[in-house]
């Protein structure tokens, strides 16, 4: 890696002309159905299957993808945050975000001597935490300051979780970034578990700028296929069969084939992410990407791992006329610039989230 040995003279490029343009609008709200007594408003909205279909055209649209709100008069449907918060966010031009839901892991702060002066001005590092995670934390000693931070992390605490499932939960910051950092240029996602050891400002370099891409992600360290991917899920348990079964089977009739290494046409390294390490520029391309595949997580099961290629693929044969910058690259690479640990035991997790008894 031929990582660049300072980000003080770093211009931030203008726009490629090359990547597509067009306009992407959002469903905030949804009205009642007059014919279901049992609607009930959902955070990712109600998405027929046509409607999915017709989302994956690369054109000036209003889909869905997350934050949908019911009607007037209906209870939140989630992900609620203080408006000094959301405010923050809303106001961060370079996003490195991350989240801990369900006392999943300790707070990893990020290298403080590998991150530029430049970069602590100009950079918002945010963490997402549940309430449950927050009281945790603070009985480690990571209690946020007046300010809401904790080292170079913001604190931001989320209220009414939208599923009951905190992997599903932590989906919504990892794809979703273009929607909670609404004026963003660029975003840099890593999971909880990682530490991140590099200045932002050379990753985007690296990862994006270098080579004019707008989506940055490895390839999986150990399999490449999503045949291996979904055997393994089910091998660990990882989620249930059937739902799997299901998703793999609708995947394969929409023409999902088998990862060719030795194929010189193919299209991705790999057809499985490591997922740990997501680099992205905002774009309508990768904002549509995000959008759909967090669609797939919220449509089938949260191992997004299972449906990262069918929606890679799927949005290049809609749009054979609008190239998609994705880098995937190699893992060894994410592994030099953010160290891995485990996360907590379910035990310890268990342990941490039961009531305080007098």
């Amino acid at each position: 890696m031929k990582i660049l040995n300072a980000s003080a003279l770093l211009v931030e490029p203008l726009e490629s002309r090359k990547f597509s343009r067009f306009s992407l609008q959002y469903t905030e709200t949804e009205d009642k159905p007059f014919d279901d007594a049992n609607w009930e408003p959902r955070f990712s909205g109600h998405q027929s299957l046509e409607e999915r279909e017709e989302s994956f055209l690369a054109r000036n649209q209003k889909i869905n993808c997350g934050f949908v709100r019911g009607p007037e008069g209906t209870p939140s449907t989630g992900f609620d945050l203080a408006e000094d918060d959301a405010k923050y966010i809303s106001s961060c031009h370079i996003a490195v975000a991350s989240c801990i839901f369900g006392n999943s892991d300790r707070l990893r702060i990020p290298v403080g001597k590998m991150v530029s002066r430049i970069s602590k001005k100009n950079v918002c590092f945010v963490m997402f935490v549940d309430e449950a995670t927050l009281k945790t934390l603070t009985a480690e000693g990571k209690m946020p300051d007046s300010m809401g931070f904790v080292g170079l992390w913001k604190i931001v605490v989320v209220k009414n979780l939208p599923f009951s499932d905190m992997r599903r939960v932590g989906k919504i910051p990892k794809l979703l970034s273009h929607r909670l950092f609404t004026s963003a240029r660029y975003s840099i996602w890593l999971d909880s578990k990682l530490r991140l050891q590099l200045d932002p400002l050379l990753i985007l370099e690296y990862f994006l700028w270098r080579k004019g891409y707008e989506y940055a992600i490895s390839n999986h360290y150990d399999r490449h296929c999503v045949w291996e991917e979904v055997a393994q899920n089910k091998k660990l348990n990882k989620y249930n069969h059937t739902v799997i079964d299901e998703q793999f089977a609708f995947y394969q009739a929409d023409g999902l084939q088998r990862f060719n290494a030795s194929d010189p046409n193919k299209l991705l390294h790999s057809n499985v992410p490591e997922g740990s390490f997501i680099v992205r520029a905002h774009t309508p391309m990768s904002n549509l990407f995000s959008c759909l595949w967090f669609n797939e997580v919220d449509r089938f099961t949260p191992r997004d791992q299972l449906s990262f290629a069918y929606t890679y693929y799927k949005l290049k044969k809609m749009n054979p006329d609008k190239p998609f910058y994705l880098n995937m690259f190699k893992d060894c690479e994410r592994r030099k610039i953010a160290k891995l640990f485990r996360h907590r035991s379910d035990e310890q997790r268990d342990i941490l989230s039961q009531p305080e008894t007098e």
